[in-house]
């Protein structure tokens, strides 16, 4: 049986540079695949980060892996995750411990 890989993006952790993440300079950010226009991106921000306020062109999804964020509000810790819904406002995103997230996005 021949495989296809056409429409995939497979990433391989340690072969994926980090990047900059968020306008504050207090993360960073690994790509990890991207396709249709989505990315999901693997992130690390340090205590005190705050995500910029912005409002959703597409849904985003995000899976907190380690440590705990405070977003909308509301606290959040290993294991959760939210879907923020197109036309959705961002307005706060916290960490005051640090925390480590994937995060689902269309630009």
């Amino acid at each position: 049986m021949a495989i296809s890989l056409k429409g995939w993006d497979i990433g391989v952790f340690d072969e994926i540079d980090w990047v900059p993440w968020g306008s504050g300079g207090n993360a960073r950010a690994k790509i990890l695949a991207t396709g249709d226009g989505y990315m999901l991106a693997y992130v690390e921000a340090d205590p005190g980060y705050k995500g910029d306020p912005h409002t959703h062109a597409h849904a985003e999804f995000s899976y907190v892996i380690d440590g705990s964020v405070r977003n909308q509000g509301k606290a959040m810790a290993k294991g959760d995750a939210y879907v923020a819904a197109a036309g959705s406002s961002h307005d706060d995103f916290e960490t005051e411990t640090g925390a480590t997230y994937l995060s689902i996005f269309k630009l």
